[in-house]
């Protein structure tokens, strides 16, 4: 007798949890969309420009303070590798990344300063203006710079 209380006190209660999860309006769910929205692919080279580069390198010492120019399609400028520079940002952006997009806001970077070296790159690549800075100040700014190099010169770690 206690066990077919018990089986129908869990049935009313199992009936009665459903009944409400069912009632409840299609707002008690928001669709919050993908995890993850990629941005825009950084498009490829549309022959309306050339491809300029401007690269001021501070305080990263051993000769590799300056500002170079940077020419892609044919390679050229006063840049110290241009042929390398101009390979490594086709390679970077051949799937559509953009070479100079900074550290995403909220990223978890490493308290791993690197030194003192800045950059700065402005000009036009791929048709698109170019603003970048560049830091060794933690361990995402770091990576974003060596992801650059030769553009950028080679630093320590």
């Amino acid at each position: 007798m206690l066990l077919r209380r018990l089986s129908r006190c869990v049935l009313v209660t199992s009936a009665a949890t459903v009944a409400a999860l069912t009632a409840l309006p299609a707002a008690a769910h928001a669709d919050t969309g993908p995890w993850h929205v990629a941005p825009p692919p950084f498009s490829s080279p549309d022959g309306t420009g050339r491809d300029e580069l401007t690269i001021t390198v501070a305080d990263a010492g051993n000769g590799l303070d300056g500002t170079s120019e940077l020419r892609c399609d044919p390679a050229g400028g006063t840049h110290r590798d241009p042929g390398a520079a101009c390979a490594t940002l086709d390679r970077i952006t051949a799937d559509g990344t953009d070479p100079f997009a900074p550290v995403p806001a909220g990223a978890q970077c490493t308290m791993l300063y690197s030194g003192p070296a800045t950059a700065h790159i402005t000009g036009t690549w791929h048709g698109r203006p170019v603003d970048a800075s560049y830091k060794l100040s933690n361990g995402c700014e770091t990576a974003r710079w060596h992801r650059l190099e030769p553009v950028l010169p080679a630093t320590a770690p």
